[in-house]
């Protein structure tokens, strides 16, 4: 199994959400990779001297680079489907990425409608977890 994490839950941690950090705990525990695409990082972090979980956990997640190539290649996503966030574009390609790796990839996730046609545009079939 293979967790990526989009913004929404990136700050269910650090807002000490139980199930949300639970589930990272159990994924740490039995040595699932979790991903975490370097944009959402972005937009989570705001204040580290007060964000002490989300720096921990960071820490223990394998970041997913936004390069020039990801970035038209989310860009390009957006465009296909008519959504207008790079990030939320970057994180179903995340998925994508994933999914070529594992056959069992969870996102966990605030915003279940963009990354459902997202991912629906990719073809990918990934459990989609509301946070």
């Amino acid at each position: 199994m293979i967790l990526v994490l989009d913004a929404g839950a990136l700050i269910a941690v650090d807002r000490g959400d139980r199930e949300v950090g639970s589930r990272l705990r159990s994924a740490f525990a039995a040595g699932h990779p979790v991903h975490v695409p370097a944009g959402v990082i972005g937009q989570a972090w705001r204040n580290p001297s007060r964000q002490a979980l989300l720096s921990r956990m960071l820490k223990r997640c394998e970041e997913v680079v936004l390069d020039g190539s990801a970035a038209r290649t989310a860009g390009r996503l957006c465009g296909e489907t008519g959504t207008d966030d790079v990030i939320d574009a970057s994180v179903a390609l995340a998925v994508a990425e994933a999914s070529d790796t594992s056959s069992d990839v969870v996102l966990l996730t605030s915003d279940t409608r963009d990354l459902g046609i997202l991912l629906a545009a990719l073809g990918i079939g990934a459990r989609v977890v509301m946070v």
